[in-house]
């Protein structure tokens, strides 16, 4: 029986044998990880749980690609992000062709999922989150949400250090502008 305490990259290995138990333990290692990321940029819905299965189904498929450059937390959080912002476009593009089905069920999910004040808050900030352009909303979830560096954001999202500090301010600025209305609320 292997080490519980195997590396990254002896779990890859592993897993380039054939050994679909290390894949497991990738899994298990990284989901935390990975459902933070996407919840952040998507909310908790049925599509972010969608995102994070395909982050590790698409890691599977490249996992000959990946060179261990970077970490492989690292390296999951891009694919994350990527796809996270994928699906928001994606939404984007739906929304604008068909209305919202608001469903007597759906309001009901909707009510009883927002008893407590605390989750009141949640929402109100994960939706004034959701009205930030998309490259703000990134930088945001990953420096603040995440807990990433500048300079791990920078290469998660392979932009100059500058414009995640940049894009971070205006993150800030454009949160600020749409809360303080609804401070009273908060």
């Amino acid at each position: 029986m292997k080490n519980q305490l195997e590396t990254d990259l002896e779990l890859i290995d592993s897993v380039r044998n054939g050994d679909t138990f290390a894949f497991t333990k990738i899994v298990g290692r990284y989901k935390s990880k990975v459902a933070t990321t996407v919840f952040g940029v998507l909310g908790k819905t049925q599509e972010a749980e969608d995102v994070g299965q395909e982050v590790f189904i698409r890691f599977f498929k490249s996992i000959n690609q990946f060179r261990g450059e970077s970490q492989l937390g690292t390296y999951l959080t891009r694919i994350a992000i990527n796809l996270s912002l994928n699906e928001l476009k994606r939404r984007k593009r739906s929304s604008f062709f068909s209305f919202e089905d608001w469903t007597e069920t759906k309001i009901e999910e909707k009510v009883q999922s927002e008893h407590s004040e605390d989750l009141e808050r949640k929402e109100i900030v994960r939706k004034a989150i959701d009205q930030l352009p998309d490259k703000f909303k990134a930088v945001l979830v990953l420096r603040l949400m995440d807990g990433y560096s500048t300079e791990e954001t920078a290469k998660i999202l392979e932009v100059p250090n500058g414009t995640v500090l940049s894009r971070l301010s205006r993150a800030q600025q454009k949160l600020k502008k749409i809360l303080t209305p609804l401070e009273a609320d908060i």
